[in-house]
Parts: C-alpha cells; sequence; structure tokens
C-alpha cells in the first residue's frame, strides 16, 4: 500500500497537473480537431481502398472473391480516385481544421483563417512544374507540415490583429468585403515566410519544405513505432485515466501525428503491391489494444452481469453494450474504476498485455497490418478486420 499510495502522490502532484495542462493547450486543442474533422474523409478513402484491395488471394475459389478480384482489377482507377482524393489528400483537411479549431479559440474569422493555412500549406507543399501540381505530400507524408502551417498562419493573424496591422475598409463597406481585405496583410505575410524558405530549399536541397520536416521527424516516428513506446503512452494514458483525466483524449491527442502518417504509409504500400511496415496506428490502438475502451474493459463489463452485487450486476448491464462499441466512461465511472486501488494492476496492465501479443502478432505477420481507418466505435474484431483489409 505504501508503493500504492506514492505512485498516487506523484500523479497527483505532478503527472496529473501536466497532463492537464497539456490537454487544455490550446495548439494541442486545435490539432486534435483538425484530425477529428478530417476522419469522416479518412473512412470514407479507408472503405475505397479495401474495395480496390480486396482481401482475397489471387488463387482463390471462392466465387465471390474471384468476381471482386476481377471487378477491381477493371476499374482499379475508377475505385481509387475516391481514395487518393479523401487519404491522399489527409494533409489538406488536417491543415484547414486545425486552423479553423484554432482561429475558433482566439475568435478569429475562422473562415480566412482556415484559407490562409490552405495556401500556406501548398506553397510549402505543391510547386507547380510544366503546369502540373506536385501530389507527393498532400497525404500523411505532409501531415507535419499542415500542423506547422496551420498554427503558424493562425498566430500570424493574431499578432498582425493583435498590433492593428491591418486594411481598414470604410463602414459603409459589406461585411463580408471588408473581412476579405483583413486577410491582405497576413496573405502577405505568408508569402514573406513560408513561400521564400520553400524557393530557398527547393534550390539549395532539391527538396521540399515536408520532406526535411519528415527527416527532422522520422526519428519521433520511428521510436514511437517500437513497442516499449507504445507501452509507455499506454501506461500514461491509464495512470491519468486512474487520476480521473480522459488519459487517451490527451495521450492519443498527441500521437494523432504518427497514427495518421503510419496509417498513409502502409496504405500508400499497398497501393504499390509493396509489404506494408507501420504498427503503430488508430485501429491498432483501438482495436488491437483497448478493447472495450480504455483500459480493455470489455471483460470487465461481461463479468459485472454475473456478479452477486447488485450495484456491480446494474452497471454492467448498462454498460456491456456501450463496450462493444468502444465506449467504456459509464463502467469506468460507474463502478468506478477511477481511484480504485482494487483495480489499479489491471487497469495498467490488461492493455500492455494487449500491445506486446498484438505487437508480437504484427510483426510476425500473423495478421496484416492496418491500412484503412475504420470508426474506432466499431466492434473490434469487426473494426480489426476492416482495418486490416
Amino acid at each position: 500500500m505504501k508503493l500504492y499510495a506514492s505512485l498516487m502522490r506523484v500523479v497527483e502532484s505532478h503527472v496529473a497537473p501536466l497532463a492537464g495542462r497539456i490537454g487544455s493547450q490550446r495548439h494541442i486543442i486545435a490539432i486534435r480537431d483538425g484530425f477529428i474533422s478530417a476522419m469522416p474523409f479518412l473512412i470514407i478513402g479507408s472503405i475505397m481502398l479495401i474495395v480496390a484491395n480486396p482481401p482475397f488471394d489471387a488463387q482463390t475459389h471462392s466465387t465471390i472473391g474471384q468476381a471482386w478480384l476481377n471487378f477491381s482489377k477493371a476499374h482499379w482507377n475508377t475505385i481509387t480516385m475516391p481514395f487518393f482524393m479523401t487519404m491522399g489528400l489527409m494533409s489538406v483537411f488536417v491543415s484547414v481544421g486545425t486552423a479553423f479549431s484554432l482561429a475558433k479559440h482566439y475568435k478569429l474569422d475562422t473562415l480566412t483563417a482556415s484559407l490562409l493555412s490552405l495556401m500556406a500549406f501548398l506553397l510549402a507543399t505543391a510547386p507547380q512544374v510544366e503546369n502540373k501540381m506536385a501530389l507527393d505530400f498532400l497525404g500523411g507524408q505532409g501531415v507535419f507540415t499542415a500542423l506547422i502551417c496551420a498554427i503558424w498562419s493562425v498566430e500570424l493573424i493574431r499578432l498582425l490583429k493583435k498590433y492593428n496591422i491591418t486594411v481598414r475598409m470604410p463602414a459603409q463597406v459589406p461585411e463580408a468585403i471588408a473581412r476579405s481585405f483583413e486577410l491582405l496583410y497576413p496573405v502577405i505575410g505568408i508569402l514573406l515566410t513560408v513561400y521564400p524558405l520553400s524557393v530557398f530549399i527547393q534550390s539549395e536541397y532539391s527538396m521540399l519544405i515536408p520532406a526535411v520536416i519528415m527527416q527532422v521527424f522520422q526519428p519521433l516516428i520511428t521510436v514511437g513505432d517500437t513497442l516499449p513506446a507504445i507501452l509507455i503512452a499506454l501506461l500514461l494514458a491509464n495512470l491519468l485515466w486512474f487520476a480521473g483525466i480522459h488519459g487517451d483524449n490527451i495521450v492519443t491527442g498527441l500521437l494523432n501525428p504518427i497514427f495518421m502518417a503510419n496509417l498513409a504509409t502502409n496504405a500508400a504500400l499497398m497501393t504499390h503491391g509493396v509489404a506494408t511496415t507501420q504498427v503503430l496506428t488508430a485501429p491498432f490502438w483501438s482495436f488491437y489494444i483497448c478493447i472495450g475502451g480504455s483500459g480493455s474493459t470489455l471483460v470487465l463489463a461481461i463479468l459485472y452481469i454475473r456478479s452477486r452485487s447488485i450495484h456491480l450486476r446494474t452497471i454492467g448491464k448498462l454498460s456491456v453494450v456501450p463496450a462493444l462499441f468502444n465506449i467504456n466512461e459509464p463502467l469506468l465511472f460507474g463502478s468506478p474504476v477511477v481511484m480504485n486501488p482494487t483495480l489499479f494492476i489491471p487497469l495498467l496492465l490488461v492493455p500492455m498485455v494487449n500491445a506486446v501479443l498484438a505487437y508480437s502478432a504484427l510483426h510476425l505477420d500473423l495478421v496484416q497490418k492496418m491500412v484503412a481507418l475504420a470508426p474506432w466505435t466499431a466492434p473490434a474484431p469487426l473494426g480489426a478486420m476492416i482495418s486490416a483489409a
């Protein structure tokens, strides 16, 4: 009990306050919202990727399998076009969504901020060559650049507004027109910062900004895709949950750029017929580790149904159906699991055991790595099947 008390003092005194500040930090919230806004497009794109790559071997004797394979081969370009216009433009959606959220926090005009972010991102990632726009970094490979451009664009608008550096129109001018002219100086600011940097890097190093940024973040992505890093992230998330803080929101909010970059890498490899390589993705976290929600509490909900305690039996009946769809707040707070020393060790260890088993299975190629994004509310077996295709 002394060890438990000491650990809880550390969590309550140091970890929980720090996590609370991180979780409420405006840029972290904006990044989280940016990825959330992109989710519908990514889910649809993932579905089209699955349609284009049937989960059947070429030598299958299944009539359905052969028909599906023949259909996808004959209509490959038509089927994959929605994928390239959704997953293939992932960073475009993230850039706009992140800028919108951050501008909303600052009470700035969200539309103009989003458009400025889009301009900055395209200047950095998609130069025109022979009347053709480069598309290489509009997907997952450009996600870090999208976040940086979104944050810089909104902060630039905020700074100019703070010091009243703006184009003022007469009161008789319609509001929409006046608002558009207010963006003139921020556009000039982007042209004087992002564009010269992009031109310099291209001329000196024959690279685009996102390629440089990806090289900078590559060690983080590489380390993040290892089992020790996953276990540390899980430990932190569930320690926060035990203290009553939504640890999953905080940790996955920080991991989202890595999640999406890895998923985009696997999807791109799959479309080229190459073996996938990345393990840590959002579906891996949701469907292999956090089965039934944070802490992997689906089995606990089932056990509660058979409990002799009326209270726990009631909680089990109320929480088992949401837990099937990875929603377990009723169980975490109703049992409670939060601040419950009896369930402290299982809350920490069960997801980590799941992570070790799942990570090993993927590395041994017993199951396929994730290439698609299923809704996180999908039941774990179904979500995993859809995501792995």
